[in-house]
C-alpha cells in the first residue's frame, strides 16, 4: 500500500507541477497588469510632455538693441515679460538665447558684443523667474543676419537676440 500511495503522490506531484507551469500565479497576474498599467502611463505621460513642448514652441521672443549697446529697453523688457508670461505653464521648457550684431564695428567686437546682449537677456529672464539651468545662451556675432547690412533698417534688424524654445 505504501508504494501505491507513493506512487499517487508522485502522480498528484506531476500533475501539480504541471499545473502550475501552465497557470500563472496571481502574484504573476498582479505583476504583470502593473506592469501594464505602468508603461500605459508612462506613454501617457510621454505623450502628454510632447504635446506641452510642442505648445511651447509657438512662443519666441526678438528684442532689438541700439549700436553697440547691450542695455535691453523697454520695448524688449515688455516682450521679454510676456515671453516669461507664456512660459509659465511650461516649467520643462529649456529657452534657447542667441545674440547677434550687425557689421557696424570689428569682428570680434561684434562676436563679444552679441555674447554680451545675449547674456543680458538671460539676466533679464532669470531675474524674472526662469532658472539658469533651463537657458542656453549664444552669441553668433554678424554669423547669421537676419536682413542685409547695406540698410539702417537691414542692421537695426541684426542687432538682435532671438528668444525660442528648444
Amino acid at each position: 500500500m505504501t508504494a501505491t500511495v507513493g506512487r499517487a503522490a508522485i502522480v498528484a506531484l506531476a500533475a501539480a507541477c504541471a499545473l502550475l507551469q501552465g497557470c500563472p500565479s496571481a502574484y504573476q497576474r498582479t505583476y504583470e497588469q502593473t506592469t501594464q498599467r505602468l508603461e500605459m502611463q508612462q506613454r501617457a505621460a510621454q505623450a502628454e510632455a510632447e504635446a506641452a513642448h510642442a505648445q511651447a514652441q509657438k512662443y519666441a521672443a526678438v528684442i532689438y538693441f541700439p549700436v553697440g549697446s547691450a542695455v535691453i529697453g523697454d520695448d524688449g523688457q515688455r516682450e521679454l515679460r510676456w515671453f516669461v508670461q507664456q512660459m509659465q505653464p511650461f516649467p520643462q521648457a529649456m529657452i534657447q538665447v542667441q545674440g547677434f550684431a550687425d557689421s557696424t564695428g570689428s569682428e570680434a567686437n561684434n562676436q563679444n558684443l552679441s555674447q554680451t546682449r545675449a547674456d543680458a537677456v538671460a539676466s533679464y529672464l532669470n531675474a524674472q523667474g526662469i532658472a539658469p539651468a533651463r537657458l542656453v545662451v549664444q552669441g553668433f556675432g554678424q554669423q547669421y543676419a537676419a536682413a542685409s547690412n547695406e540698410t539702417t533698417q537691414g542692421r537695426r534688424n541684426n542687432r538682435r537676440v532671438e528668444v525660442t524654445v528648444r
